[in-house]
């Protein structure tokens, strides 16, 4: 990849709070640069960052805060390099209120992250479903979505899942300029008022009706839709199980097609690492954590 190439755009999802999204995204980003990558981690927790933290930086002279309330211009003047050859960090702030930014402003955020020169690019985005983690997600080249196996992160998760096959459309059909299509996406949001509708393909099958053509090109776009979902803190057997029972959501209610399925097992080696503010592939590199890290590595980069 040349300097002038736009980078790999990774982004880390959680939709549920405290399932290691930010360890996954520090140790991932580590072990990107390791395998001689330029890297660049960027924390879009907006008004709750903390990925700093864990590469055991307390300070730093800037945050994307001042590049979004325009106390600096150049964006490349809020990347922090770290002391790991080829990794550099954007940290987050925590002003108030600026979590929620409004379209254009992310617009030109995405922008000027693009042309940052570096290879790979992580997008640490905060939890729940808010807009602003649908669209940086929605720019990614890749989404990485980070789990549990237990049962409320993998709702909250099918919940995100559905969320940005709504808004992936709902965009193209205000682009579009189609007002039928998108009130019956709105209908087909309120499944209770509209049972007939309880699923995407369901929803096709109406949209064909007023507009195969647009249809068609709906569907072309939810099938580009091809996450990555990695389930932490589980074994290879909690992992697979994970990944039927969100698989079949797929399928059946979004008509998105099966995808991969990773899984991370629990590691003490993580909570070591933690507790002193350091991602664990620098201290303990041939732990279980770190191997699976590997595994997620390889599915990336080819």
């Amino acid at each position: 990849m040349t300097a002038q190439s736009a980078p790999v755009i990774i982004g880390v999802i959680g939709p549920k709070g405290g399932v290691g999204k930010s360890t996954i995204s520090a140790n991932l980003s580590v072990a990107l640069a390791r395998a001689g990558a330029r890297v660049v981690a960027v924390d879009l927790d907006l008004g709750s960052a903390n990925l700093n933290v864990l590469f055991g930086m307390k300070s730093v002279s800037y945050t994307l805060d001042d590049f979004l309330l325009n106390k600096v211009q150049n964006l490349e003047d809020v990347v922090s390099p770290t002391d790991i050859p080829g990794l550099s960090l954007i940290c987050g702030g925590n002003v108030p209120g600026i979590a929620s930014l409004p379209y254009q402003r992310k617009i030109k955020l995405l922008r000027h992250l693009r042309k940052l020169p570096c290879d790979y690019m992580l997008l640490d985005l905060a939890a729940g479903v808010s807009n602003n983690v649908v669209d940086f997600a929605l720019v990614a080249t890749r989404s990485l979505l980070v789990t549990t196996p237990d049962v409320p992160s993998l709702m909250s998760l099918y919940s995100f899942l559905k969320t940005t096959v709504f808004r992936r459309m709902s965009l193209f059909l205000r682009q579009a300029g189609s007002d039928d299509l998108l009130d019956l996406l709105e209908m087909a949001r309120d499944v209770d008022r509209h049972p007939e509708l309880k699923s995407i393909e369901a929803f096709f099958d109406q949209a064909q009706r007023i507009d195969p053509e647009l249809t068609g090109k709906l569907r072309r776009i939810n099938k580009r839709f091809d996450p990555l979902t990695l389930v932490n803190r589980a074994t290879p057997a909690m992992g697979a199980n994970a990944g039927i029972t969100i698989n079949k959501l797929m399928e059946k209610f979004l008509s998105l097609r099966v995808h991969d399925i990773l899984s991370v097992r629990e590691d003490p080696a993580v909570t070591r690492a933690a507790m002193k503010l350091r991602p664990v592939l620098l201290d303990e590199p041939d732990c279980l954590f770190a191997k699976d890290i590997a595994r997620v590595v390889d599915v990336l980069m080819n």
